[in-house]
């Protein structure tokens, strides 16, 4: 299990923290998954050269699931409670990356993200488990 701190809103980059995990089972072809045990916060694999496109991504889902929005009953930790629900509802709690010879098979430009919902900080699990040879 990873234990990951977050300062706020927004993705935060876990592929190294992942990359020396699976590299420390010793299996060479198999499936990872990645699990977070959150419901204000997911997973997603982003692109990871262009911090641009993680900026559009938080402009995008700002405009999607507004802070304060009258729509929302569940407002028991603020403003951003429920949104932080329903941006985790939309986007993942659970990624499968193929290993292969040893490595994580991702793209050239794709990294693993943690994705905080929350305007403030947390301390984030994320639980891993390889299966394979």
């Amino acid at each position: 299990m990873l234990s990951i701190a977050t300062a706020g809103r927004g993705a935060v980059e876990i592929t190294p923290q992942v990359r020396e995990w699976a590299s420390r089972c010793g299996v060479r072809v198999g499936l990872l998954t990645v699990f977070i045990r959150h419901t204000s916060a997911s997973l997603l694999i982003q692109e990871n050269a262009d911090p641009q496109v993680r900026r559009d991504l938080e402009r995008f889902l700002a405009r999607l699931v507004p802070d304060g929005d009258a729509l929302f009953e569940h407002t028991a930790e603020g403003p951003d409670d429920m949104p932080a629900h329903v941006r985790s509802a939309l986007m993942q709690t659970q990624l499968s990356v193929p290993v292969s010879d040893g490595r994580l098979a991702l793209g050239t430009w794709q990294g693993i993200y943690l994705y905080e919902h929350r305007r403030r900080g947390h301390r984030r699990e994320v639980v891993l488990h390889l299966i394979g040879d």
